[in-house]
C-alpha cells in the first residue's frame, strides 16, 4: 500500500496520513514508516476521531472512547489519505469524512484499508487496498496489531448471523 500511495503521490509533504481509531492510527504510522524508509522524508501522521459521528450511536450498547484528533495544521492544502483496517459497510469511511469536514475542507481525499471484506452499504470504496477477502455476513475479519493487541495477524472468523 506504502509504494501505491508513492506512486500516486511522491512527495510526502503533498499528503498526509490520517488513520481512523484505533488500528487505523497504528497502521497510518506504519506506512508513514515505510515512505520514510523509501524516499527519506515521512508524510503526516495523525488520527481522526469518529465516536460522535457514527450514525450508529444510538443503538451500540456502548459508546466508543472519544480519541484525539491530529490533523494537519493546513488541511486545504493537501491529500488527506484516511487509513482503516477493515472495510465493510463503508458507515466508519463516513463517520470520517463528516469528521473531516468539522475541521475543513481538504484539497482532496484518498482512503486506504488493510483489508476489504465486501458487503457494502454505502457507495463507498478504497483507493488502496493491501487485501480483498470474499467474506459472507456469517464470517468476520479480525485485525490484530502490536502494540494494541496481544498478537498480530488478520483472522476471518464464522459468526452467529449479524442481526439488523
Amino acid at each position: 500500500m506504502a509504494r501505491e500511495i508513492l506512486e500516486t503521490h511522491p512527495n510526502p509533504a503533498t499528503f498526509s496520513l490520517i488513520g481512523i481509531p484505533s488500528r487505523g492510527v497504528e497502521l497510518a504510522a506504519r506506512l508513514g514508516q515505510i515512505i520514510a524508509g523509501a524516499v527519506g522524508q515521512s508524510p503526516f501522521c495523525g488520527a481522526i476521531d469518529v465516536s460522535m459521528h457514527r450514525d450508529d450511536i444510538g443503538v451500540r450498547s456502548s459508546i466508543l472512547a472519544v480519541q484525539p484528533t491530529r490533523l494537519p495544521a493546513r488541511l486545504a492544502s493537501g491529500t488527506i489519505v484516511l487509513v482503516d483496517d477493515v472495510l465493510q459497510s463503508g458507515r466508519t469511511c463516513r463517520a470520517a469524512l463528516d469528521a473531516l469536514s468539522s475541521f475543513g475542507r481538504p484539497a482532496r481525499i484518498e482512503y486506504a484499508v488493510l483489508m476489504d471484506r465486501g458487503m457494502r452499504e454505502l457507495p463507498i470504496a478504497a483507493g488502496y487496498v493491501g487485501k480483498t477477502v470474499e467474506a459472507t455476513q456469517e464470517e468476520r475479519v479480525y485485525v490484530r496489531l502490536t502494540p494494541l493487541d496481544k498478537q498480530e495477524g488478520v483472522w476471518l472468523e464464522r459468526t452467529a448471523p449479524l442481526s439488523r
